[in-house]
């Protein structure tokens, strides 16, 4: 592949498609494993770093992740057989609506309720929660992350954001709670991304194609880049920073 072919790199510096330090992933994790999961999984994996994590945890437990994104499912799978771990993880690029799924003994859903819904927001937070509790065995856990707002958004931020944004698109924090107890779980631990994993992950999301951009200013695919980078950071900076939160909640399902 010539260097005008090579397309931008994405996502190297992260290990978590998430705003997610590691001190949390970490505790999140002790948490889970501390129940002896059996089998777990990842909706809307990615490359699905948790539930390697998981399964480095708890031995014998086994994992299936499933997303659309071929890439990361790819850098999944290297991942786990890096670390002696490809016979107990299976990655399915596929529809989680469409992969007819057995419930598992802990279910990671991390900021992908759209995989298990087409609704818009916020009603696909709740379809997807009442889709969770369907896949969690009686005792299992759901680890589950969705946005909330964390003050109501001007309507100047608003127009920063994504296009047609709205302010009924997310409850507050004690609506997304509330939405989780309606599906039929009670919370077992509720907790909330802060500012620095925010911009961690922001800048991460970004950094690869930033450094690529700015050493191939006049690649083909150089003006497209940056307007994509650009309007992504725009979109951060001026909109939905310090206004959108993510919750990370721990969810057992009710008898």
């Amino acid at each position: 592949m010539t260097e005008s072919q090579k397309l931008p790199p994405r996502l190297t510096t992260l290990s978590f498609h998430s705003p997610l330090s590691e001190p949390r992933a970490a505790s999140l994790i002790e948490r889970a494993a501390a129940e002896a999961p059996s089998t777990v999984l990842d909706i809307g994996c990615g490359w699905g770093e948790l539930m390697l994590r998981v399964l480095e945890a708890v031995p014998g437990a086994r994992g299936t992740g499933v997303d659309l994104n071929g890439e990361d499912l790819a850098r999944g799978r290297t991942n786990a057989a890096a670390r002696g771990l490809a016979d107990r993880v299976e990655f399915l690029e596929k529809s989680a609506t469409d992969a007819a799924l057995d419930p598992a003994d802990l279910v990671f859903c991390l900021s992908a309720s759209h995989a298990l819904s087409g609704a818009e927001p916020p009603r696909l937070t709740t379809e997807a929660l009442r889709a969770l509790r369907g896949l969690v065995t009686p005792g299992g856990r759901v680890v589950f992350a969705d946005g909330y707002w964390q003050r109501p958004p001007t309507p100047q931020e608003l127009g920063a954001m994504w296009p047609d944004a709205r302010a009924d698109e997310y409850d507050g924090l004690a609506g997304l709670v509330d939405r989780a107890v309606a599906a039929g779980f009670r919370p077992v631990w509720i907790e909330t991304a802060n500012r620095d994993e925010w911009e961690t992950f922001e800048s991460g999301y970004q950094s690869d194609q930033e450094v690529w951009l700015a050493g191939h200013p006049d690649h083909p695919l150089a003006e497209e880049t940056r307007e994509k980078l650009d309007r992504h950071r725009s979109s951060w900076l001026r909109g939905y920073r310090d206004v959108l939160g993510i919750a990370y909640l721990t969810l057992v399902p009710v008898d």
